[in-house]
């Protein structure tokens, strides 16, 4: 029967493709091209200083480790630096929104919803990056058939005769589920099983949901009351 496991290995227990790193790193570009372009009251330091560090970050892990498969550790704890301090500084541009809502200091509703949309579509990329990073180990991990348990149950997983033949997942996937999970503030169609995955998700939709009812929602309001 096709998806049948043996007893060594579960049904996900087969090493993953190869992936490149350029799609993560493309997404995590855009991460800082979004903030750059935050105006310099909701970003940290001189509005060049994350982006820079980042954009070099990138540069040098693109260069050195072009794939995930054969990894070194300074290579992936590098790697989740980078999505750390992205995550660290979209975290603090929504706060600063959100403190200048409270206190009077917002700008005007046209400009509250573009930047609420760019922190949005900064929180939907680097938890991207986050759940691409986490599953399983990591992509040098996965293409391990030594790899551990998954994070993340994916419908071909369940169902692999509607797959393709040893089917797993790239970062596009992990980019679906991201804008789904932002969207629905829940899991789709594609569950978290680990407790880290599980807290990451709920982490995400909270951002998500501050982002759309508390500052977009405001933003309208004051549009509406012009």
């Amino acid at each position: 029967m096709s998806g049948e496991t043996t007893d060594e290995h579960a049904a996900w227990g087969v090493a993953c493709h190869r992936e490149p790193r350029w799609p993560a790193s493309v997404a995590a570009l855009a991460a800082l091209i979004l903030y750059l372009t935050l105006p310099a009251k909701l970003t940290i330091g001189p509005v060049w200083l994350i982006p820079g560090g980042e954009a070099a970050l990138l540069l040098f892990l693109t260069l050195n480790f072009p794939n995930r498969e054969r990894e070194e550790r300074v290579g992936r704890l590098l790697s989740i630096a980078v999505i750390a301090v992205i995550n660290a500084a979209n975290v603090v541009s929504l706060a600063r929104l959100i403190d200048g809502l409270v206190t009077g200091g917002a700008a005007d509703g046209r400009s509250l919803i573009l930047y609420s949309v760019q922190i949005w579509l900064t929180n939907v990329i680097v938890f991207a990056l986050w759940y691409w990073e986490l599953d399983r180990g990591g992509p040098g991990e996965r293409t391990h058939h030594q790899h551990r348990e998954p994070d993340f149950l994916f419908p071909q997983m369940v169902t692999p005769e509607a797959a393709p033949p040893a089917w797993s997942p790239t970062f596009l996937d992990y980019l679906y589920v991201a804008f789904t999970n932002a969207t629905a503030f829940s899991p789709t169609d594609t569950m978290p099983l680990t407790v880290m995955a599980k807290m990451l998700m709920a982490v995400q939709s909270l951002a998500s949901l501050l982002t759309v009812a508390v500052v977009a929602a405001r933003a309208v309001n004051i549009l509406g009351g012009k």
